[in-house]
């Protein structure tokens, strides 16, 4: 089994920064695609960014140029670091990551449980 643990979340003030981490851990052989999405009251859920294993990104348009994506693959570990933050990026923020299980074969994708982030003075 797999479990992805995220952490960093919390209340900040506009103009302000935070930065979230997602662990991955189990039985993994290697993790492709990794990211993050986010979900606010009353609203759909929105790919936040995305990187794969070899590095490219993308993002949001709400959100490029504040928000960077990165990730560390020897820990599993993929980061959102949210600078100029705006009361509008207040929603819960879930990670995800594609698992590979064997070297061959297709992956999983799980997710974590989320984290609240809000912004507001």
């Amino acid at each position: 089994q797999v479990q992805l643990v995220e952490s960093g979340g919390g209340l900040v003030q506009p103009g302000g920064s935070l930065r979230l981490s997602c662990t991955a851990s189990g039985s993994i052989f290697s993790i492709n695609a990794m990211g993050w999405y986010r979900q606010a009251p009353g609203k759909q859920r929105e790919l936040v960014a995305h990187i794969t294993s070899g590095g490219s990104t993308n993002y949001a348009d709400s959100v490029k140029g504040r928000f960077t994506i990165s990730r560390d693959n020897a820990k599993n570990t993929v980061y959102l670091q949210m600078n100029s933050l705006k009361p509008e990026d207040t929603a819960v923020y879930s990670c995800y990551a594609g698992v590979m299980f064997y070297s061959w074969g297709r992956s999983y994708d799980f997710w974590g449980q989320g984290t609240q982030v809000t912004v507001s003075s």
